[in-house]
């Protein structure tokens, strides 16, 4: 794992990268296209540093992510459910032209958690779904969803012990 970069893609407040940073990665990115959540997670990428818990290599990219190049080398994209089915669409439509996918240096792998977009990824050719099923929450993502749910108006959103996931690989 110490070769591959990880990726989140519509990265928010930047949890995924903070939490990637100590996982043992050659390095981590989050892009954000909102510009102020983009700098709030510059922001906690600089508290993460500065108490010490940052292991790899962080940053912050403010823009598009279809426009994102991807790092050369092993690649770890991670997606909480950033976009809806146009823009994944357009995301992996950019990633056919990326580095040979014969290359085992340049492996790409996915991590598509909340995946509403699923079926986008079944008809794209080239993928192989390696994962599809629940995974346990942890209880700081229980409570820190606790906290979003009792300031939405009207409930609407809900939450469960788990999230709906799948893993893919570009062959």
């Amino acid at each position: 794992m110490e070769e591959t970069t990880f990726v989140d893609l519509g990265a928010g407040m930047g949890r995924a990268v903070l939490l990637a940073s100590e996982l043992g990665f050659n390095s981590v990115a989050g892009v954000e296209l909102h510009p102020m959540l983009a700098r709030i997670a510059r922001k906690n990428v600089s508290l993460w540093r500065a108490a010490g818990r940052e292991r790899a290599p962080m940053r912050i990219v403010e823009g598009d992510a279809t426009e994102f190049a991807l790092p050369v080398g092993p690649v770890l994209v991670f997606l909480f459910n950033p976009f809806g089915a146009a823009v994944l669409r357009r995301l992996l439509k950019g990633w056919r032209n990326t580095p040979a996918k014969d290359a085992p240096a340049n492996a790409l792998d996915l991590i598509y958690v909340n995946n509403e977009q699923e079926g986008v990824l079944e008809s794209e050719q080239g993928w192989t779904r390696l994962f599809l099923g629940k995974v346990r929450r942890s209880k700081a993502d229980a409570i820190a969803d606790h906290k979003i749910m009792a300031n939405q108006p009207e409930g609407e959103y809900a939450s469960s012990n788990w999230e709906d996931c799948s893993m893919w690989r570009r062959e």
